[in-house]
């Protein structure tokens, strides 16, 4: 890995990218899955039933599914570094596979379970707000998916539903702005939590557009992949994991 002080991370150039950039990332990641597809897969497929057991356990707890929902999304960055791995295995023409998953999962690198621990209080603080939210501002008590279903989203009585949404975008802006290319370049340098993150936080405000359309297809290709009884995470999961390497790659300096 390559280490870097405080002063070289704050100095690093954050490359000015077309606004349609992240398409790109897409297509590469296809390429990263074509080269180690039992990688992408076995994550994908790990994601997904993940995903399912959390399902059959919270299936009539509205909040307790929100909570590992929201968890489960907001970790995903952290459990995607083994295809991060792989991705920087394949650019220098390294052999990629199980094994470079397994070296960085054998590190135990406590910079990278410091930022999930911090990603997953991040989920727990916006499961508690979305709750206040809801039980002050809903007619009835809503306690199952269905009550919020038909509560809140198809309420059209009141804004409850946009001011829930709005209040997710709100919280979720500064969570995306701080990891999005910070996990990557814990994996990639040796480098800081705090300079990891104020990297990312650069990236993200001198790319205002590519990183918004960035958000808005990583959102949609979550949701894509939960709506479908979290089927779809084995596909999206290997396709977001390695397109954020390649995310990381275009937007930072390569090592020098």
């Amino acid at each position: 890995m390559d280490c870097m002080n405080a002063h070289a991370v704050a100095a690093l150039p954050v490359r000015t990218l077309r606004p349609l950039q992240p398409m790109v990332w897409l297509e590469r990641a296809c390429h990263d899955i074509r080269m180690a597809p039992q990688v992408g897969f076995g994550h994908g497929a790990l994601m997904a039933l993940f995903g399912m057991l959390l399902m059959l356990l919270a299936r009539d707890r509205f909040w307790l599914l929100a909570g590992s929902m929201s968890g489960f999304l907001l970790v995903a960055p952290i459990l995607a570094t083994g295809l991060y791995a792989v991705s920087r295995a394949i650019e220098r023409g390294e052999t990629a596979g199980w094994s470079t998953v397994f070296a960085i999962w054998r590190s135990l690198d406590r910079r990278l379970v410091g930022f999930g621990l911090l990603l997953a209080a991040a989920g727990t603080g916006w499961v508690m707000t979305s709750a206040a939210l809801i039980t002050l501002m809903a007619p009835q008590p809503v306690q199952t998916p269905a009550d919020f279903l038909t509560l809140v989203v198809l309420n059209r009585e009141s804004w409850l539903f946009e001011a829930w949404l709005a209040l997710g975008g709100l919280l979720a802006a500064p969570v995306f702005a701080s990891s999005v290319t910070a996990i990557p370049m814990l994996v990639d340098r040796q480098v800081s939590v705090g300079d990891a993150v104020l990297a990312s936080w650069r990236t993200v405000l001198e790319n205002p557009v590519p990183m918004g359309v960035w958000a808005v297809l990583v959102m949609g290709f979550a949701l894509l992949g939960m709506g479908s009884l979290m089927l779809g995470l084995v596909f999206v999961m290997p396709m977001l994991g390695h397109a954020s390497w390649h995310a990381y790659r275009d937007l930072l300096p390569t090592e020098g």
